[in-house]
């Protein structure tokens, strides 16, 4: 199991690294939205993964708040978006 967590860790961090470079380098808005809204999922994974693995279930109702906080920003922010120049 310790294996397995690890390796999830490995690819979580790569995972969240080439994320937060592309929300910092994107040429758009909906690039920076895309990468942001990545963030919070590997985040997401990261959590459910730490419950897998210390199997404790505390954490659960966090994941649960985030992912609906997160699905009411993807839908809001495209709404009122303004558009980039050029």
């Amino acid at each position: 199991m310790t294996v397995t967590m690890t390796i999830a860790g490995i690819f979580l961090v790569l995972a969240a690294l080439l994320s937060m470079f592309r929300l910092l380098r994107g040429p758009s808005t909906l690039d920076r939205l895309v990468a942001l809204e990545m963030v919070a999922s590997v985040s997401l994974s990261g959590m459910a993964a730490w419950a897998a693995f210390s199997q404790e279930s505390a954490v659960l109702p966090a994941l649960v708040a985030l992912a609906l906080l997160g699905f009411i920003g993807s839908i809001s922010v495209p709404r009122f978006r303004v558009r980039d120049r050029g």
